[in-house]
């Protein structure tokens, strides 16, 4: 038996990227895939196809998988609930969601409009939200359900131009984390990946010297989608079902577990601490401990394995 057959999974953002190879890659492993992609530009500008969406179901369907298509946008909660009818219409139920929809617009936080911040923050955390919302209580009820959200290690980590991604990639983090906890009991388990591949979205960043151009560079040759896809659909397998309320990054043939905020240093006063003492002695004994403001490539070095 195929290591996801009987499995119904619901794919956002899945008409190019890493969405693209988890689609194709989860129907080659026997799951029935809804494809959902909005179409339009990486900054979420344009009318919107339905093109995308569609080649890629005919590429599941040419090479003997199930899919079907849907053109709807994340930030609709009443469209992404029309997702979760389709696919039970179509397939006869759901059980997995992956979210990895979304839209860049890069500018340093003082030169940011209203509108470019909060158009990210829509599709990034709403979308998250709105998939949860739109299949909770069904993956409760069924006492199964597998949540794959997207983050980011410009949110975990930071990168510079990045203020509205950022927020809203770490508030995917809270997000999966909860319903994770909540989740536990009923079998509805969630984790966040951040990955790096190279993707529409990633050369939508600008190129602004050279050391940039090197980064680029490296996610072309190094990063590919198809290996973050693999571990996207190995986490929708029985197998993996103890696995929840983690956070992976997918870096090449790289797999890594991140941190999650726990106390790294404490100090103590017994009669309390003034504002004199919390300058002279409490900050530089936590200070040892600081994290550089050095971005998410200063702490991923070197060529990927």
């Amino acid at each position: 038996m195929s290591l996801l057959e009987g499995k119904v999974i619901l794919i956002t953002g899945a008409g190019n990227g890493i969405g693209k190879d988890c689609a194709i890659q989860a129907a080659e492993l026997g799951a029935k895939v809804l494809v959902n992609d909005l179409g339009g530009a990486g900054d979420g500008k344009g009318d919107g196809s339905s093109e995308a969406a569609g080649l890629v179901v005919e590429e599941i369907r040419k090479a003997g998988g199930e899919a079907i298509a849907n053109f709807d946008s994340v930030t609709d909660l009443d469209a992404v609930r029309r997702m979760v009818e389709q696919s039970r219409d179509e397939f006869g139920g759901l059980h997995a969601v992956m979210n990895p929809a979304g839209i860049l617009r890069d500018k340093m936080f003082h030169k940011m409009s209203e509108e470019d911040f909060f158009a990210v923050v829509d599709v990034h955390l709403r979308g998250a939200y709105n998939v949860a919302r739109a299949t909770i209580d069904l993956f409760r009820e069924q006492e199964e359900g597998n949540y794959l959200f997207f983050t980011s290690t410009s949110g975990l980590i930071g990168n510079l131009g990045q203020a509205n991604y950022a927020a809203a990639k770490m508030g995917v983090v809270g997000l999966s984390r909860i319903l994770a906890m909540e989740g536990a009991r009923k079998n509805v388990r969630s984790n966040a990946i951040a990955p790096f591949a190279w993707t529409r979205l990633v050369g939508t960043i600008p190129v602004t010297d050279e050391a940039s151009r090197q980064r680029v560079e490296r996610f072309k040759t190094g990063m590919r989608s198809d290996q973050v896809a693999r571990f996207c659909t190995a986490l929708c397998a029985d197998g993996a079902s103890y696995v929840s309320g983690q956070i992976f990054a997918i870096r090449g043939n790289e797999i890594h577990l991140m941190g999650q905020s726990r106390a790294t240093r404490t100090v103590a006063a017994t009669d309390g601490w003034t504002q004199e003492a919390i300058v002279e002695n409490a900050l530089p004994n936590l200070g040892t401990g600081f994290y550089s403001l050095a971005p998410s490539a200063a702490a991923f070095p070197g060529d990927p394995i």
